[in-house]
């Protein structure tokens, strides 16, 4: 192997992981403020959020709130279940289930 290619993925792999490490390490070694660290609490769900709802609602980059659109009619049943039993393993499946039974009615 080229010593550049070697160093290419050194460079790469320090530039992935240092923005991880750095603010885990530092953070590891504070006490927050508990206002901060509900805030904190917010960001996982702020970003599923952002990564998810475009692709439920858009399709072919415009809005669908049809019947045609099978993944927002399966993602309804999978918001109450999650709401409801905060359980991850039944709301996959359930959006499995429901994600192939609309998948047969409507094609």
């Amino acid at each position: 192997m080229r010593s550049e290619i070697l160093f290419v993925i050194i460079g790469m792999s320090m530039v992935t992981q240092l923005p991880r490490i750095i603010p885990l390490v530092v953070l590891t070694r504070m006490s927050l403020p508990p206002l901060v660290v509900r805030w904190l609490k917010h960001i996982p769900v702020a970003v599923l959020s952002a990564l998810l709802f475009p692709s439920l609602l858009l399709s072919d980059g415009r809005l669908s709130l049809s019947l045609d659109n099978t993944a927002l009619l399966a993602a309804i049943p999978c918001m109450v279940i999650a709401a409801k039993t905060k359980n991850l393993f039944l709301t996959v499946l359930t959006g499995i289930i429901i994600s192939a039974l609309l998948q047969l009615v409507w094609y």
